[in-house]
This record gives structure tokens, C-alpha cells and sequence, in this order.
């Protein structure tokens, strides 16, 4: 596991060097006891990449915590973008609105507070590129509600999939992984969706996405 962070780090710091504001998001982070649970700077490197090929103009975001990613994604957006990040903690919102400010990106993006499940129903779309990144639980009704702010060609990604590999366990009582395993077959299930899942290993472990394009 140590060869695998240091490969992370070795990537990263050739093909996602850590630009100051995105340093200061994490700094940010940890120095406001949030948890550690950004993405990694090539996993960054890796939805930024993901919507500058789709082309995104508008990109939802569920789960912001302290803007990491929200940065990561708003770089790939163009000047008329839109970027929607939803947060329910209004100590992490308030973290991240300071270092989307700091990054430069405040004017692309939309911070709405309060549980998703709630707040959502009131956005409108549709989105190009659908990051979900929240409790793990809910990923699966995450899912049902981006479907309906979606168009033939949106990407969505849902992030910590694998859970160190507990994912392949039908007895698990962990309700994160109970709710990624009904993620992965409300995927399976839905024709509208053409979609794979990915393991990665790294500076977070191991684990993985789940990546789904609209039909």
C-alpha cells in the first residue's frame, strides 16, 4: 500500500502539480478538521480531464466539503459555465466558499446548502458531467434525481465505490457499502444508462468509480 501512494505521488506531482489554491483547499480542510476525504490530486487531474472531453457547459457536483474537486471541475468549465456543488454541512460550505474564492472560480459556481435529497429537487438542468461524492447511502437516489436533470451524452461518476473491496460482500451491515452495492445494481438495471466501474489503488487506498453515460 506505501508503493501505491508513492506511484500517487509521483504522478501527481508530474501530471497534477499542486497549484496554490488547490493546496490551500486542503490545507484549508484539515486545519478546519474536516475529514480527509477530498479526492486525490490525479483523481482531481481525472474529472477535470473528464469534462474537458465531454465538452461540459454545466456540471452538478453532490458533496462538496471544502471545494477540492468543486476547483478541480470548475477549471474545465469555460467562462459562460455553470457549475452546481451541493454541501449539507454549512461549516464545510463555508470552508469552501473561501477557497473557491481564493481560486478564482466563485463566479462559475453555485454553492447550495442542505441535505441533497432536499435541495436538489429545485435545481434545474440539464447537466453535461454529474460528479456524486456525498453519503454513501444515498448515492443510488443521488442517482434517480441527476437522471432527471441529465440528456442523452451526460457523464456521471460516482465516487467510492469499491470500499476496500467490501463492495462484493452481500452480508456486509455497513450501510455505505449496502448502499454502493444498491448503486451498482440500480445502474445495472437502468437501460438508460450505459456505464463501468473502476478499481483504483493510490494515496486513498484502494477503491473505485462507478462512470455511467446516458443513452
Amino acid at each position: 500500500m506505501e508503493r501505491w501512494a508513492e506511484v500517487d505521488g509521483y504522478l501527481a506531482e508530474h501530471l497534477a502539480p499542486g497549484e496554490a489554491a488547490l493546496t490551500a483547499a486542503l490545507e484549508a480542510s484539515a486545519a478546519a478538521g474536516l475529514p480527509a476525504a477530498d479526492v486525490s490530486p490525479v483523481q482531481g487531474a481525472l474529472l477535470e480531464l473528464l469534462a474537458r472531453l465531454c465538452g461540459a457547459r454545466a456540471i452538478l457536483e453532490i458533496g462538496t466539503l471544502a471545494g477540492y474537486s468543486t476547483i478541480w471541475l470548475a477549471r474545465a468549465l469555460p467562462p459562460d459555465g455553470r457549475l452546481v456543488t451541493l454541501e449539507a454541512d454549512p461549516r464545510h460550505a463555508a470552508v469552501a466558499r473561501e477557497k473557491l474564492a481564493r481560486a478564482g472560480v466563485s463566479e462559475l459556481v453555485e454553492l447550495i446548502e442542505g441535505p441533497a435529497l432536499e435541495t436538489l429537487p429545485g435545481v434545474a438542468g440539464p447537466f453535461d458531467l454529474v460528479f456524486i461524492d456525498a453519503d454513501k447511502e444515498r448515492t443510488a437516489d443521488y442517482l434517480a434525481l441527476a437522471l432527471e436533470r441529465s440528456r442523452p451524452g451526460t457523464l456521471i461518476v460516482a465516487d467510492n465505490v469499491v470500499r476496500g473491496g467490501a463492495l462484493v460482500d452481500p452480508d456486509s451491515t455497513d450501510p455505505r457499502v449496502r448502499g454502493m452495492r444498491r448503486l451498482v445494481e440500480t445502474v445495472a438495471a437502468e437501460p438508460r444508462l450505459v456505464a463501468t466501474g473502476l478499481q483504483t489503488v493510490g494515496a486513498k487506498g484502494w477503491d473505485g468509480m462507478v462512470l455511467a453515460l446516458v443513452r
